[in-house]
């Protein structure tokens, strides 16, 4: 494998930078670059990923073309789906909403399509880096405030974010996890006691205690799935997603719009699009999944049964990677809602997601709850390959990513435009109970009155921001261009660094704006 001159990353932490700068002056290529700066993210950006979550990436080798991996785990094989179905929705948080982690699993898997370091040195780094405490972001700080209420009342999140006075740490503090340290330097000898041993035994008793139908064998069977990508051919480019459960089908639907169209199409093609995929999406393994319908999602919309989601707010984080060899990695992980399920382990300091709340508990739906079954997924790697360009994309959003990204897309594919630029611009994204309101709403930064006035002419209603929102995503970016040439961008609404690395050279260190600098 031809080792690249340079690497382009961009995460939505300084951190997570550093960790793939490390990673690249150690001899590491893209992949090793995208899983250091995932792995760090576990540690330094708990609200939103961890290794009590999921992941979906795509990896672009040359020779190879794209592929697709997916690490969504399964509810448990005990869950109750009839005493489910007697409630309206799932609930939020809890037990309940427990699926299966992924994220591990799925890193096992991109490593082993090209890492030059192995997974051990990023862990043992990320393990470190738990051990020794870093500075609370301005983001993370945002999270713990949000959620005051659900981490008091957890004793294992309690005792990890309490300041020790009957409080929470806030910005700036120093956030240490020794539990977590000492279960990544487990997962660093194997990856796989994740699955197999103490740690999803202690999960599942965790689990159990709380009222939920976990088992060890359920964490044993799970696999992470190397797929063959969607992908559509539109505006000349070539489009790559993750199939369902992933809702990157939804976007696909959307591209002619969002390419082509003026703000008030595609604003029309987004409320189509999000009642359909409200409606249709599921997950294979439980039958057939119209994915007809949400690739063209014109005049198709129908009211769907999906359960209070609660909010979008910082569910997802995205990292992406280029080198100057052609390899490309975008890769998403998630605990969905802010600190997931609410539940912290404290014998093995893992924060489980509650990836499972998106479950129908309409058993005719197909994204119902079940045995075995994966619930409709937000995580939306994106990869499009045009004569002149290369663009790697994800985004935190929640089931606003197909929308966030569509924003975008068009102007990151100009081989001219500056990416961070790009970002910086306002967006608007449509949503219902996943943004906090009742009813399907577009919610607007200041700057996007063609989408407020595109929005009241369908009698959609309308909330507007006072400024920038988490709401409306944290792209990450990286662009590798025909000549050779690498760029790179993080949005501004995260805490994150872009970077183009040189791969003969010393990692560079990215100074951290916070605790409470200026920017």
């Amino acid at each position: 494998m031809t080792t690249p001159d340079r690497i382009a990353v961009a995460a939505p932490h300084p951190a997570a930078v550093d960790a793939a700068a490390e990673a690249v002056a150690a001899g590491g290529g893209t992949i090793d670059a995208a899983l250091a700066a995932a792995t760090a993210l576990t540690v330094v950006y708990p609200h939103q990923c961890g290794i009590g979550g999921d992941l979906v990436a795509l990896v672009r080798r040359p020779g190879h073309g794209v592929v697709a991996v997916l690490s969504a785990g399964a509810a448990p094989a005990g869950i109750d789906a009839a005493a489910l179905a007697r409630d309206e929705r799932m609930p939020r948080q809890g037990a309940q909403t427990v699926t299966v982690p992924g994220a591990v699993a799925g890193w096992e898997t991109i490593a082993g399509l090209g890492a030059r370091l192995g997974l051990a040195a990023p862990l043992r780094r990320a393990a470190g880096l738990a051990a020794q405490g870093f500075p609370i972001s301005p983001g993370l700080a945002r999270a713990i405030a949000t959620r005051r209420g659900e981490l008091l009342a957890d004793e294992g999140l309690r005792e990890v974010f309490g300041d020790g006075d009957g409080g929470l740490l806030g910005e700036g503090d120093t956030l240490v996890q020794p539990a977590l340290a000492a279960t990544l330097a487990e997962l660093a000898e194997d990856p796989r006691s994740m699955y197999e041993g103490r740690i999803p035994e202690s999960l599942a008793a965790r689990l159990r205690s709380l009222g939920g139908a976990h088992t060890a064998a359920d964490f044993a069977g799970h696999r992470a799935e190397l797929l063959e990508p969607a992908t559509v051919e539109a505006g000349g480019v070539r489009w790559s997603v993750a199939p369902p459960p992933s809702q990157g089908v939804v976007l696909l639907g959307i591209l002619p719009e969002a390419l082509d169209g003026d703000t008030a199409e595609l604003v029309e093609a987004v409320h189509e699009a999000a009642l359909t995929r409200q409606a249709r999406l599921g997950d294979p393994r439980g039958g057939a999944i119209d994915v007809a319908a949400m690739l063209d999602p014109r005049g198709r919309a129908g009211d769907g049964a999906l359960p209070r989601a609660g909010r979008a707010l910082g569910d997802t984080v995205a990292v992406t990677a280029a080198g100057s060899d052609g390899t490309v990695v975008t890769l998403i992980q998630s605990v969905y809602q802010l600190f997931g399920s609410g539940i912290l382990d404290p014998a093995t300091g893992v924060v489980l997601h509650n990836r499972g709340s998106a479950f129908s508990t309409d058993p005719a739906h197909p994204g119902r709850v079940g045995p075995g079954l994966r619930p409709p997924h937000t995580l939306l790697p994106v990869i499009a390959e045009s004569d002149g360009l290369v663009v790697g994309l994800g985004c935190q959003g929640g089931s606003a990513q197909p929308w966030i990204l569509a924003q975008v897309a068009r102007d990151l594919l100009d081989r001219t435009t500056d990416p961070a630029e790009v970002l910086l611009r306002p967006r608007f994204v449509v949503g219902s109970r996943d943004l906090g309101h009742e009813v399907m709403t577009l919610v607007a930064e200041p700057g996007v009155g063609d989408a407020v006035t595109a929005a009241n002419e369908l009698g959609l209603p309308v909330a507007r921001a006072d400024g920038p929102i988490d709401e409306a995503g944290h792209v990450q970016t990286v662009r590798l261009h025909a000549d050779g040439r690498l760029d790179a961008a993080s949005d501004p609404r995260a805490d994150g660094r872009a970077l183009v690395l040189d791969a003969h050279g010393p990692a560079p260190r990215t100074r951290p704006r916070y605790p409470k600098e200026e920017p």
